[in-house]
């Protein structure tokens, strides 16, 4: 019997678009097709990228500069990918992650104004020829992903950011999906839950070959 090639999806979206939901309804789905699976989270997934996460969300640093950010999320994935990802893909297994350097493209590079270019450029060192077979992107306008967040008890740093700002990682978003379709799947987060993960499966069997 052939051995499962391992596969990486990643669910990106802005703050608030219900991307544990699908990621929990995928994991089911991955399952069912007999993959073992890892799922992970950026920045995190290990105790050193977990540590590097607790200094970037942390609400105190407000004086962190946009370079010192974009480079913390980098090492942080920069350990995720060694320690986590691409083992698991080297023996055959589907890795889901939540986040991945997209959310660094529009976060720091049009967030920040750092550009999407030097996102990617910088995050090629983390990466190790390491990129997602599938992105699925959560879209949703940023007044309905900071309304939905508004029932947590505490936001951190990124959260915190104004409107203004989350207007401009929607956009950003909406810019990559149309920078790169032919990975980058956008899937209307206001739709229903099953709605959506009925269009989740139907692309994933049809990109990844998975019928």
């Amino acid at each position: 019997m052939t051995a499962k090639k391992g596969i990486f999806i990643t669910m990106e979206g802005p703050d608030g678009a219900g991307k544990s939901t699908q990621i929990d309804l995928l994991k089911k789905y991955l399952e069912d097709k007999g993959y073992n699976i890892l799922l992970t989270r950026d920045p995190g997934g290990n105790d050193i990228s977990e540590a590097i996460r607790g200094i970037i969300l942390n609400k105190d640093f407000t004086e962190m500069g946009y370079m010192t950010e974009l480079l913390l999320y980098a090492s942080a994935r920069a350990q995720l990918v060694k320690e986590n990802i691409k083992p698991a893909l080297e023996a055959g297994t589907a890795v889901i992650a939540d986040r991945f350097v997209d959310s660094s493209a529009v976060y720091q590079g049009i967030g920040r104004g750092l550009g999407i270019d030097t996102v990617y450029k910088v995050n090629e060192f983390a990466l190790q020829g390491i990129m997602p077979d599938m992105t699925i992107l959560m879209d949703l306008d940023a007044e309905v992903g900071l309304a939905r967040k508004k029932n947590q008890a505490e936001l951190d740093r990124m959260e915190r950011e104004s409107v203004d700002f989350h207007k401009k990682v929607v956009a950003g978003y909406r810019d990559l999906a149309d920078r790169y379709p032919e990975r980058i799947l956008k899937v209307d987060a206001a739709l229903q839950v099953q709605e959506i993960h009925d269009i989740i499966v139907a692309n994933i069997e049809k990109k990844l070959g998975l019928e």
